[in-house]
């Protein structure tokens, strides 16, 4: 019998082995885990659409152009995609999500922002394009969740509504800044 045990042993730790050292491609993710996993390169993978010629949607993982620093080889947890209340099957990535105050809430809230560095880190990178500070907008979200959308809006990161002359009181009173750690 323990003849028989360390072949079997031996064969089941090569087949980690292999897994281990597999990359991770995006092109050759399937489409449920594809959005926010990182390729072995350490891009990040987005799901992208496609329309074939007889009119039918093909849904692809492709690598996009964005590196993010620190991490690779890298799939969500299904967790953390609940935790955050992001959509695998979001075509590509938009700051737009981040003026829902109910998206921004859960990202926000520790589960997501406390455990989910993958999800937290995206979301940073794009609300700091849009000119947003990801820390000083969950703040706001904490203090008051009406105030976050005003926050990003008045960053300039999104189109302007209709111009008034009043604006309701304290509608761009600053933010605290985070208690140091």
């Amino acid at each position: 019998m323990a003849s028989f045990r360390f072949p079997l042993v031996f064969f089941l730790s090569s087949l980690l082995l292999h897994v281990s050292l597999a990359e991770i491609i995006c092109e050759d993710l399937p489409k449920d885990v594809c959005a926010f996993s990182i390729a072995s390169s350490g891009k990040r993978c987005l799901l992208e659409t496609t329309v074939e010629k007889d009119g039918n949607v093909e849904y692809q993982c492709r690598t996009s152009e964005v590196v993010v620093e620190r991490m690779a080889e890298y799939i969500e947890s299904d967790e953390c995609v609940r935790a955050c209340g992001v959509d695998r099957n979001s075509i590509g990535i938009s700051s737009d999500a981040l003026l829902e105050p109910q998206f921004t809430a859960k990202l926000c809230a520790p589960a997501c922002y406390q455990k989910c560095h993958n999800i937290v880190d995206l979301y940073f990178n794009l609300a700091a394009g849009e000119g947003v500070f990801l820390p000083d907008l969950c703040e706001a979200q904490r203090i008051n969740p009406r105030r976050t959308m005003i926050e990003l809006l008045s960053s300039g990161g999104a189109a302007p509504g209709p111009v008034s002359n009043e604006l309701p009181a304290g509608a761009f009173a600053e933010v605290p800044a985070p208690a140091p750690m």
